[in-house]
């Protein structure tokens, strides 16, 4: 959430905010009066209490008409302080929920606009020309089926639309994937980390899932827990209410888990092969900062998902999310979309975001200064690897006209030293 200070001193920048992420603008003096109303009831309540304190000592010293006089205000106190005391925490509880509906502060140099109104930072990589290798390229799903590697109908069979099979090579592919990634990430120094794909309503709701993308989230009603879109929720969530001391800083994670994910309003949009599908597995990146190193650190998560790309041998570009197509959490978030070749088109692989002090102030988790000062840290996440739209954009990008891919060099020694995946291979 936001800082309230910030909120009272500069309410403007949080109105432009929400203006250029497309949110109600309203909500800013909603929230600032119902502060008002907060701050100025635990005042009456603090100045009832205290005068009931004072009477309580009064009241055994007195006789007569005097003590009648005072039990009677004693009386009216009582119930002062009791509607006080309600009044007090429905403006808290007000403030809190309006506070959670705000999102996060948005970056100055952040485009203004809708998802398509990114601004590309750089282009890495060259499309192959395939008409001039002299055949038209297959997509992912083809070429899967070809390899034996992909089972979307016995997918759908067992577990509805948008859910697959990765069998043979296909499985030994993800697991490859997975393995490369994570000894990229140790390698960066990031602590490998296997996290929980279930988590309690806090930690979803510290994260900022439960606002716009809510939707999207798998709930348990029986058991209140969700199912996790993300690990950036388990990994979030890891240093809850706690106080990390400053020198122990930067702390980075790199968690595997299954993601989970309705994909609401997404129907009709790639229904074709497993780009967008409910149930997946990736690597993520989490780093807990000073909030003074944050934009460094997400240039540094960015340089290694870079890596990874390049790594892959896979023609990608970076984009700078415009204001619109920004989680609730993100002051800012750079994407890095690789080509598609049957697309024709860029499409995510990959995405960092800074999300300043906005989760640690949910979650409370803060940094105590070598003075004893405490305040909130800055987190930040970055996807390394989402397996399935990799799987995509390998085998699109890295196919021969006879339907066998080429393997990167960095994935051959997870793969038994092969270095290409065959039709027959299964």
């Amino acid at each position: 959430m936001i800082d309230l200070r910030l909120l009272r001193e500069d309410p403007d920048r949080v109105r432009a905010s929400q203006r250029a992420r497309g949110e109600d603008v309203g909500i800013v003096d909603s929230l600032l009066a119902a502060d008002e109303l907060r701050r100025s009831s635990s005042v009456r309540f603090d100045e009832l209490r205290a005068e009931q304190k004072q009477l309580g000592k009064r009241i055994p010293k007195a006789a007569g008409e005097e003590k009648a006089e005072l039990l009677r205000r004693a009386g009216e106190l009582s119930a002062a302080v009791k509607a006080a005391d309600a009044q007090r925490d429905e403006a808290a509880a007000r403030t809190q929920e309006l506070l959670l509906a705000v999102g996060n502060l948005v970056h100055p140099d952040v485009p203004v606009g809708g998802e398509d109104d990114f601004t590309v930072r750089e282009t890495i990589g060259t499309h192959r020309d395939f008409a001039a290798e002299g055949f038209e390229p297959k997509d992912h799903l083809e070429l899967g089926q070809g390899l034996n590697a992909i089972d979307t109908e016995r997918g759908a069979k067992v577990s509805g639309s948008r859910f697959y099979y990765l069998t043979g090579v296909g499985a030994l592919l993800e697991l490859a994937l997975v393995n490369a990634a994570i000894a990229q990430a140790t390698a960066a120094g990031l602590v490998p980390m296997i996290t929980p794909a279930l988590v309690k309503p806090r930690a979803m709701e510290g994260t900022g899932f439960l606002g716009q993308a809510a939707a999207d989230v798998y709930h348990l009603e029986k058991d209140d827990t969700y199912l996790v879109g993300t690990s950036e929720v388990p990994l979030a969530a890891y240093h809850m209410e706690e106080i990390l001391d400053a020198d122990t800083l930067p702390r980075r994670y790199a968690g595997f888990s299954p993601c989970f994910r309705r994909e609401a309003g997404s129907y009709g949009k790639d229904t074709r092969g497993i780009f967008r599908v409910h149930q997946f597995d990736k690597v993520e990146m989490f780093c807990f900062v000073a909030p003074e190193e944050a934009e460094a650190e997400l240039e540094r998560l960015l340089s290694w998902e870079k890596q990874w790309l390049t790594s892959l041998e896979l023609p990608f570009r970076v984009i700078d999310v415009a204001s619109g197509d920004l989680g609730a959490s993100a002051s800012r978030k750079f994407d890095c979309e690789a080509w598609i070749p049957t697309q024709g088109k860029y499409r995510e692989l990959t995405s960092a975001s800074n999300c300043t002090e906005f989760q640690a102030r949910r979650l409370q988790v803060r940094l105590r200064e070598k003075g004893g000062a405490v305040r909130p840290v800055a987190t930040l996440n970055g996807t390394l690897c989402a397996v399935p739209r990799t799987i995509v954009a390998l085998l699109e990008n890295h196919q021969q006209a006879d339907g066998s891919v080429r393997v990167p060099e960095v994935l051959r020694p997870y793969l038994g030293g092969r270095d290409v995946l065959e039709p027959d291979a299964a």
